[in-house]
Protein backbone atom coordinates (compact mmCIF):
# COMPACT_ATOMS: atom_id res chain seq x y z
CA UNK A 1 0.00 0.00 0.00
CA UNK A 2 1.35 3.38 -0.81
CA UNK A 3 0.43 6.53 1.17
CA UNK A 4 0.54 9.75 -0.71
CA UNK A 5 -0.39 13.22 0.42
CA UNK A 6 -3.23 14.84 -1.61
CA UNK A 7 -0.92 17.59 -2.04
CA UNK A 8 1.71 15.85 -3.49
CA UNK A 9 1.86 15.81 -7.69
CA UNK A 10 2.61 12.24 -9.32
CA UNK A 11 2.74 12.30 -13.10
CA UNK A 12 1.31 9.75 -15.28
CA UNK A 13 3.82 6.96 -16.18
CA UNK A 14 5.72 7.28 -13.26
CA UNK A 15 6.49 4.36 -11.05
CA UNK A 16 6.58 4.32 -7.34
CA UNK A 17 6.84 1.00 -5.24
CA UNK A 18 4.75 -0.44 -2.65
CA UNK A 19 4.57 0.84 1.41
CA UNK A 20 6.39 4.43 -0.21
CA UNK A 21 5.20 7.62 1.67
CA UNK A 22 5.10 10.52 -0.80
CA UNK A 23 4.50 13.74 1.50
CA UNK A 24 3.29 17.06 1.06
CA UNK A 25 3.83 19.32 -2.05
CA UNK A 26 6.54 16.49 -3.85
CA UNK A 27 5.89 16.59 -7.26
CA UNK A 28 6.98 12.94 -8.79
CA UNK A 29 7.70 13.15 -12.66
CA UNK A 30 6.38 11.35 -15.60
CA UNK A 31 9.52 8.83 -16.12
CA UNK A 32 10.74 8.47 -12.54
CA UNK A 33 11.04 5.31 -10.94
CA UNK A 34 10.77 5.02 -7.23
CA UNK A 35 11.38 1.47 -5.20
CA UNK A 36 9.58 0.17 -2.24
CA UNK A 37 9.89 1.27 0.95
CA UNK A 38 10.67 4.76 0.38
CA UNK A 39 9.90 7.89 2.39
CA UNK A 40 9.83 11.24 0.28
CA UNK A 41 9.29 14.16 2.27
CA UNK A 42 7.84 17.47 1.71
CA UNK A 43 8.16 19.70 -1.34
CA UNK A 44 10.72 16.95 -3.12
CA UNK A 45 10.97 16.78 -6.63
CA UNK A 46 11.90 13.76 -8.75
CA UNK A 47 12.70 14.49 -12.41
CA UNK A 48 12.03 12.18 -15.32
CA UNK A 49 14.90 9.43 -15.36
CA UNK A 50 15.12 9.28 -11.85
CA UNK A 51 16.52 6.25 -10.47
CA UNK A 52 15.25 5.54 -6.41
CA UNK A 53 16.29 2.09 -5.06
CA UNK A 54 14.64 0.21 -1.97
CA UNK A 55 13.97 1.68 1.43
CA UNK A 56 15.18 5.14 0.81
CA UNK A 57 14.87 7.90 2.80
CA UNK A 58 14.85 11.68 1.54
CA UNK A 59 14.00 14.31 3.51
CA UNK A 60 12.10 17.26 2.94
CA UNK A 61 13.63 20.29 0.27
CA UNK A 62 15.73 17.84 -1.77
CA UNK A 63 15.66 17.82 -5.81
CA UNK A 64 16.88 14.96 -7.49
CA UNK A 65 17.30 16.20 -10.99
CA UNK A 66 17.67 13.93 -14.43
CA UNK A 67 20.85 11.94 -14.17
CA UNK A 68 20.49 10.94 -10.21
CA UNK A 69 20.18 7.56 -9.40
CA UNK A 70 20.33 6.49 -5.91
CA UNK A 71 20.81 2.15 -4.99
CA UNK A 72 18.68 0.46 -2.32
CA UNK A 73 19.11 1.93 1.74
CA UNK A 74 20.14 5.56 0.72
CA UNK A 75 19.52 8.60 3.26
CA UNK A 76 19.06 12.42 1.33
CA UNK A 77 19.58 14.48 4.67
CA UNK A 78 17.22 18.22 4.65
CA UNK A 79 18.10 20.72 1.90
CA UNK A 80 20.67 18.22 0.32
CA UNK A 81 21.51 19.56 -3.08
CA UNK A 82 22.34 17.83 -6.42
CA UNK A 83 23.16 19.30 -9.42
CA UNK A 84 23.51 17.99 -13.00
CA UNK A 85 25.38 20.80 -15.18
CA UNK A 86 28.75 22.00 -14.44
CA UNK A 87 28.77 25.35 -16.14
CA UNK A 88 24.75 26.22 -15.94
CA UNK A 89 24.04 29.59 -17.40
CA UNK A 90 20.15 30.90 -17.63
CA UNK A 91 20.69 32.32 -21.39
CA UNK A 92 22.80 28.19 -22.68
CA UNK A 93 20.57 25.62 -22.92
CA UNK A 94 23.18 22.66 -21.77
CA UNK A 95 20.53 20.03 -21.15
CA UNK A 96 22.79 17.67 -23.75
CA UNK A 97 25.44 18.38 -21.14
CA UNK A 98 23.82 16.77 -17.95
CA UNK A 99 26.47 14.53 -15.94
CA UNK A 100 25.03 11.31 -13.94
CA UNK A 101 25.42 10.85 -10.07
CA UNK A 102 25.49 7.80 -8.90
CA UNK A 103 24.96 7.20 -5.33
CA UNK A 104 25.74 3.77 -3.55
CA UNK A 105 24.21 0.97 -1.77
CA UNK A 106 23.87 2.90 2.18
CA UNK A 107 25.30 6.24 1.34
CA UNK A 108 24.03 8.90 3.70
CA UNK A 109 24.62 12.48 2.26
CA UNK A 110 23.88 14.64 5.39
CA UNK A 111 21.75 18.13 5.94
CA UNK A 112 22.67 20.74 3.41
CA UNK A 113 25.46 18.92 1.38
CA UNK A 114 25.73 19.42 -2.62
CA UNK A 115 26.78 16.33 -4.48
CA UNK A 116 28.49 18.22 -7.80
CA UNK A 117 27.23 16.03 -10.92
CA UNK A 118 29.13 13.41 -12.39
CA UNK A 119 30.11 11.91 -9.66
CA UNK A 120 29.72 8.25 -7.47
CA UNK A 121 29.29 8.06 -3.82
CA UNK A 122 30.67 4.72 -2.59
CA UNK A 123 28.65 2.27 -0.92
CA UNK A 124 27.73 3.29 2.74
CA UNK A 125 29.94 6.18 2.59
CA UNK A 126 28.85 9.32 4.80
CA UNK A 127 28.74 13.13 3.44
CA UNK A 128 28.87 15.44 6.45
CA UNK A 129 26.35 18.18 7.13
CA UNK A 130 27.11 21.28 4.78
CA UNK A 131 30.22 19.01 2.72
CA UNK A 132 30.88 20.03 -1.08
CA UNK A 133 31.60 16.33 -3.07
CA UNK A 134 33.70 17.30 -6.04
CA UNK A 135 35.05 14.53 -6.85
CA UNK A 136 34.20 10.75 -6.36
CA UNK A 137 33.89 9.33 -2.42
CA UNK A 138 35.13 5.74 -1.68
CA UNK A 139 33.36 3.00 -0.05
CA UNK A 140 32.59 4.04 3.75
CA UNK A 141 34.99 7.00 3.36
CA UNK A 142 33.48 9.62 5.69
CA UNK A 143 33.81 12.97 4.12
CA UNK A 144 33.25 16.80 4.79
CA UNK A 145 34.16 20.44 4.11
CA UNK A 146 34.59 22.40 1.05
CA UNK A 147 35.66 20.54 -0.87
CA UNK A 148 34.90 17.36 0.71
CA UNK A 149 37.70 15.16 2.11
CA UNK A 150 38.15 12.28 3.94
CA UNK A 151 38.38 12.06 7.61
CA UNK A 152 37.73 8.90 8.58
CA UNK A 153 35.55 5.48 7.80
CA UNK A 154 32.57 4.78 8.35
CA UNK A 155 30.65 1.27 9.13
CA UNK A 156 27.99 -0.38 7.74
CA UNK A 157 26.06 0.81 10.88
CA UNK A 158 27.08 4.55 10.56
CA UNK A 159 29.18 4.30 13.05
CA UNK A 160 32.89 5.78 12.79
CA UNK A 161 35.10 3.33 12.61
CA UNK A 162 38.20 2.94 15.20
CA UNK A 163 41.79 2.54 13.84
CA UNK A 164 44.77 0.49 15.87
CA UNK A 165 47.51 -2.03 14.47
CA UNK A 166 47.23 -0.87 11.05
CA UNK A 167 43.19 -2.20 10.90
CA UNK A 168 40.02 -0.52 11.85
CA UNK A 169 37.03 -1.68 13.81
CA UNK A 170 33.59 -0.49 14.57
CA UNK A 171 33.32 0.24 17.95
CA UNK A 172 29.37 -0.33 18.07
CA UNK A 173 28.85 -3.95 15.71
CA UNK A 174 32.71 -4.66 15.91
CA UNK A 175 32.84 -5.23 11.73
CA UNK A 176 37.27 -4.68 10.98
CA UNK A 177 38.25 -3.18 8.19
CA UNK A 178 40.55 -4.38 5.49
CA UNK A 179 40.68 -1.26 2.88
CA UNK A 180 37.63 -1.14 1.67
CA UNK A 181 36.21 -4.72 2.59
CA UNK A 182 34.79 -5.61 6.01
CA UNK A 183 33.72 -8.30 7.34
CA UNK A 184 32.48 -9.55 10.99
CA UNK A 185 34.91 -12.02 13.21
CA UNK A 186 34.22 -15.38 12.56
CA UNK A 187 32.31 -15.04 9.13
CA UNK A 188 34.12 -15.59 6.07
CA UNK A 189 35.79 -12.55 4.18
CA UNK A 190 34.12 -10.34 1.73
CA UNK A 191 32.19 -6.58 1.41
CA UNK A 192 29.62 -6.73 4.06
Amino acid sequence: MKTIHPSAVIDLGCEIGENTKIWHFTHVSEGAKIGAGCVLGQNVYVAPGVRIGNNVRIQNNVSLYEGVTLEDDVFCGPSMVFTNVINPRAHVSRKSEFRPTLVRRGATLGANSTVVCGHTIGRYAMVGAGAVVTKDVENHHLVVGVPARTIGYVCVCGVTAEFSYGAARCPACSRVFSGLITYQEGEPHGEA
